[in-house]
């Protein structure tokens, strides 16, 4: 994918800006953000009733569009219900510390290129820094706090195991969310996010990262614990999780922004750094569709189309067990990024020694590298035992069974013969005559 050149700010853009402008584009994200909210849950409920072939929300407003609003009232007007034993400090901190992580999050998104905002030039992101990404990475983590506090204020067994669930698998997946962003920065040479989205101008890096996006992408749903792997809350097995004490009341409203806004973090950051962020999504060659206020349209069709996958996921897959979450975390996604950023490295070095082009040892690097990745994949498929196991329980089970079943005691003085086994592996089940008590 090609495009033109636009007008890309760098970290020299920023930090110049006078104080209102600050304000106003700081009002602006966070009137987005509220909005989004508002309609992503009404757009949530509608998208999913559709899958399901139902209606959805279509009291309220036209459409259902006031249905969130509704919510959101009922949820402000509640009576706010505090149980006897909870640490009320922490427990009314922990929904505050979720939320207003998310919303610093979502700071060092880029929504466009240098515009003209009431006469002057600035950017149309709030914030950036040398190490945005990293900053990012720091905020999904201190937000996972607020699940812990919430967990652990609450007295609850279920909400601490909730809580204890949340820590460990934002543990497991930020490492490996962590690894797959090594290949973009190698690539881009920068963790600024702007530049991040210069560097994406020929080609968008989940094509050229593609590994690497995929394994974001699984990463994402880890962080945003939503389905299927929103373990924290868990109502089959743990009634509501770390928020089993918050009542219906502004505390949970506050808990359901907070997921909703790392939804928005999550999403923005796929197109920033995987999808060319505000850059258009075709190799168009008209100025017009590169600069302004237009590329704002292409973020924000990207972001939309993002959520869509999110909430399509969440329609079609059931929670998996908690077991399979941390077994998909350290024992997949972790070995993969790190071959992955191997063959990376190795072509990058070639690319760096040849002043930026895919000349000379090349095609040697590449094959090394691909017999590095063969290589340490194969190591972790011998020592992964996890398939192994299971195939050896499922084979004692089955002999058990069998040992069980040919064991059975004499019907009435007269001995009964052995049964068959169930139906393994294409074999009939064979039915006891009629005429054996």
């Amino acid at each position: 994918m090609t495009f033109v050149l636009a007008a890309s700010p760098t970290l020299e853009n920023f930090g110049k800006d006078p104080l209102w402008i600050i304000i106003i584009k700081a009002v602006m994200l966070f009137v987005f953000l509220m909005l989004g909210i508002l309609f992503g849950v009404w757009f949530e409920r509608k998208l999913i009733s559709r899958m399901q072939h139902r209606y959805g929300p279509n009291r309220a407003g036209k459409f259902g569009l006031l249905q969130s609003v509704a919510d959101g009232l009922k949820m402000g007007l509640k009576e706010d219900i505090f149980p006897r034993t909870v640490d009320k400090v922490l427990y009314l901190l922990a929904p505050v510390i979720m939320v207003i992580p998310a919303f610093l999050a979502f700071s060092i998104v880029p929504f466009g290129p240098m515009v003209n905002l009431f006469g002057v030039q600035t950017p149309l992101q709030l914030v950036d820094l040398p190490v945005a990404v990293l900053f990012m990475l720091a905020m999904g983590a201190i937000s996972v706090y607020g699940v812990v506090l919430a967990g652990w204020s609450s007295r609850s067994p279920y909400a601490l195991l909730g809580g204890l669930r949340s820590a460990a698998q934002v543990v497991s997946y930020e490492i490996a969310m962590g690894l797959s962003f090594v290949a973009i920065f190698l690539f881009a040479g920068t963790l600024s996010t702007s530049e991040i989205v210069a560097a994406q101008q020929q080609t968008w890096y989940a094509v050229l990262l593609l590994p690497s996006f995929l394994v974001y992408v699984v990463c994402m749903f880890g962080e945003a614990a939503r389905i299927p792997f929103d373990l924290p809350e868990g109502e089959g097995e743990l009634v509501g999780g770390f928020q089993t004490e918050y009542s219906s009341s502004l505390k949970f409203a506050l808990i359901m922004m907070g997921e909703y806004l790392h939804t928005f973090t999550a999403s923005g950051i796929a197109v920033t750094l995987f999808m060319g962020g505000w850059r258009a999504p075709l190799p168009m060659s008209w100025e017009w569709a590169h600069t302004g206020w237009v590329p704002v349209l292409w973020f924000f069709i990207k972001f939309v189309l993002t959520f869509c996958f999110i909430v399509w996921v969440r329609a079609s897959l059931p929670r998996v067990r908690y077991d399979q979450l941390m077994s998909l975390g350290w024992k997949v996604l972790i070995p993969v990024n790190l071959a992955w950023i191997l063959l990376v490295a190795a072509v990058r070095n070639v690319i760096f020694v040849n002043n930026g082009t895919f000349e000379g040892d090349v095609y040697v690097s590449a094959g090394l590298g691909v017999i590095i990745v063969v290589g340490a994949l194969a190591i972790w498929m011998r020592f992964d035992t996890v398939n192994q196991r299971r195939k050896e329980a499922r084979k004692a089970e089955v002999e058990a069974e069998f040992e069980e079943l040919s064991n059975e005691p004499t019907a009435g003085g007269f001995p009964v013969p052995p049964l068959d086994l169930p139906h393994y592996h294409g074999v009939q089940h064979k039915e006891i005559p009629s005429g054996t008590n």
